[in-house]
């Protein structure tokens, strides 16, 4: 498979399913008291909206659009958007950033990995994580949000030469990109102001979620394994997987990366997961059900003799949030800690 290839696909499954999505394929106007209103709002509402986490809970009272506006694109290009009536964005993550900012009407399609509810119905412009540029085109768009590894390439270049502007943003690897992100949206559908609320409130939402981690003498190791028994893919995450950020800010310990797998997925061996030694490992929803639960994964060869196997701690999460680092984070990170520490004890 080209290095191309593998590159575009790692930020589909949020920022870091990375070589696994590769090896998957080639096997088979707001501001001030407003702002201030939201945070308030958002924390008291963090355990709620957690219980329906396929769900996206807009900006209450969203600005419209003030454009034209200039704003500067990931790949190294200015962007002019002059109208943002029909978008289309090329990856999970930003739909969710644009539904979030309460335009999710103006969203004519969405990508493979956009999985919350509101997009459901959405016609899919993308197969097998590669974009269709004949689908994208025949929607009429007014902006395409994409990613630095939206591809191929040559469906992108179809895109732009069609007169469509292409805003490019940086995929996300950690928490620190939850905001740059958001407002780099907000800023090219113009509306910067609430760019800037929803960074709060995600900021906020998250800041609440890890004030209530239970204090531990130490940290649980928490393995982030990738899943899909049908095609017989079994990894484990390390550096560069994705996973990190998520699981320091829930208060456990990378157990790939620590144990000093460089890459960003290894596959999965007695070896590296007796080095490993995980607490509990980290699955994403859909690639549990594909080894028959929690039954089929302790048969994987290794994970039944590590504490996690031998105590069956599973921390799952659904696939089309797990690593967005975006509007819904706190959610995740809600979840990941509920499942580490229960009631806390």
């Amino acid at each position: 498979m080209k290095d191309g290839t593998v590159r575009r696909r790692r930020t589909r499954m949020a920022g870091a399913l990375l070589s696994a999505l590769a090896l998957l394929t080639a096997a088979t106007g707001c501001g001030g008291a407003a702002e201030s209103a939201e945070s308030t709002k958002s924390t008291k509402s963090t355990k709620e909206t957690a219980a329906s986490a396929n769900r996206l809970e807009p900006l209450t009272d969203p600005a419209k659009p003030q454009l034209p506006v200039t704003v500067g694109s990931s790949d190294g290009k200015k962007v002019t958007v002059r109208a943002a009536d029909r978008i289309v964005p090329l990856s999970g993550s930003l739909s969710e950033i644009v539904f979030t900012l309460g335009l999710g009407d103006r969203i004519v399609a969405r990508d493979i990995t956009a999985t919350f509810d509101q997009a459901e119905k959405l016609p899919v412009v993308t197969r097998n994580h590669d974009v269709s540029a004949e689908s994208v085109l025949s929607l009429k768009p007014d902006l395409v949000l994409a990613e630095t590894t939206t591809g191929p390439d040559e469906a992108m270049e179809q895109i732009r030469d069609a007169g469509i502007p292409v805003l490019v943003v940086d995929p996300a690897q950690g928490l620190e990109d939850v905001g740059p992100r958001i407002q780099a949206v907000a800023d090219a559908l113009g509306v910067p102001a609430d760019g800037k609320r929803l960074t709060q409130r995600s900021e906020d939402r998250i800041a609440a979620v890890r004030k209530e981690i239970p204090a531990r003498e130490e940290y649980p190791r928490v393995a982030f394994l990738y899943l899909r028994g049908s095609a017989s893919v079994y990894l484990i995450g390390g550096k560069g997987s994705g996973a990190t950020s998520l699981l320091e800010a829930a208060g456990a310990v990378d157990a790939g990366a620590e144990s000093g797998l460089e890459k960003d997925f290894t596959a999965i061996t007695t070896e590296a997961l007796a080095q490993a030694a995980p607490d509990a490992i980290l699955v994403m929803t859909k690639g549990l059900e594909s080894v028959g639960g929690i039954d089929g994964l302790v048969k994987i060869p290794g994970v039944a003799q590590t504490p996690a196997g031998m105590e069956r701690r599973v921390v799952s999460i659904e696939d089309g949030v797990l690593l967005n680092y975006g509007p819904r984070t706190d959610q995740v990170l809600t979840s990941i800690v509920k499942q580490l520490y229960g009631d806390g004890s």
